[in-house]
């Protein structure tokens, strides 16, 4: 059976873990050769690894998509690699929750640098590579179609109490993702926008300890108590949170030739759930 994206060269930030991980093995399992980020070098050459040994390829680079000199060195990777940009996945990111009163213009910023400028900065980076390789497509008459594809949230598409640094970032790339659709048409790139519900992560997952992972050299504290999380649960019409699997299942409709006429869109994969 054929691979619907055999050859594509594909990006995704933050895929050393979760969500992330899960698009990265999804994309090369499906025939794209996949560049793999994440802050932690081991994880990322794991992931690689683990690529490479159901028979597919990858490459890694690794560090903070919030470092001034990433979105060159992540781009440089995949030119450098695999001589191409097909697919680009906005992935990495993480929450650092306070109430309005209470957040620091450190814990805004933080939000602000990972989900919004560190995605705008890749896609700079990627537009001349982009833009090289449609018109020498064009000029042979072709017609190649490329996928963006960034990551937002419900708290992103209608507020989240205790995240205004999150839903604001998370809004933020939904209005990055429309613009960039029609910045980027004429060059035959499809940019699009999944906004996860309760997925089950390292971040989501139930936990009655208080539990911290440690993100740019802050502890982060991650987890949702049980009582929360059965609250939640309540709310999602498919009756509980979706996994990994699921969520990289919402980023592959995206990448594939059947969504070629499909762009500035945001796609709800919350199993029903559409606020927080």
């Amino acid at each position: 059976m054929s691979k619907k994206i055999e050859g594509k060269v594909a990006l995704v930030t933050g895929s050393g873990r979760g969500i992330g991980r899960a698009v990265a093995l999804k994309l090369a399992g499906e025939g794209a050769r996949v560049v793999v980020n994440d802050l932690d070098k081991d994880v990322a050459y794991a992931v690689v690894d683990e690529i490479r040994a159901a028979g597919g390829q990858a490459t890694a680079c690794e560090g903070s998509v919030t470092a001034p000199d990433f979105s060159e060195r992540f781009i440089k990777t995949a030119v450098d690699t695999y001589q191409g940009i097909d697919i680009i996945v906005n992935n990495a990111g993480y929450t650092w929750d306070n109430v309005i009163q209470k957040m620091t213009d450190e814990q805004w910023y933080a939000m602000m640098d990972c989900h919004l400028t560190a995605p705008f900065r890749v896609l700079r980076a990627a537009q001349p590579v982009i833009r090289a390789l449609s018109r020498a497509e064009a000029a042979e008459g072709r017609e190649v179609f490329r996928k963006i594809v960034n990551i937002s949230s419900v708290a992103g598409t209608g507020g989240n109490a205790g995240q205004a640094n999150y839903s604001t970032a998370k809004a933020g790339i939904i209005g990055l993702t429309k613009t960039l659709s029609k910045e980027w048409g004429r060059l035959k790139v499809n940019v699009n926008c999944v906004a996860y519900g309760i997925i089950t992560t390292r971040l989501t997952e139930a936990t009655t300890v208080a539990s911290t992972v440690k993100i740019e050299g802050r502890d982060i504290k991650v987890g949702v108590s049980p009582e929360i999380l059965d609250i939640v649960k309540a709310g999602i019409p498919l009756g509980r949170p979706g996994t990994d699997v699921e969520a990289a299942g919402a980023v592959y409709l995206f990448c594939i030739p059947e969504s070629d006429y499909v762009s500035g869109q945001v796609l709800v994969c919350g199993g029903g759930l559409n606020g927080v």
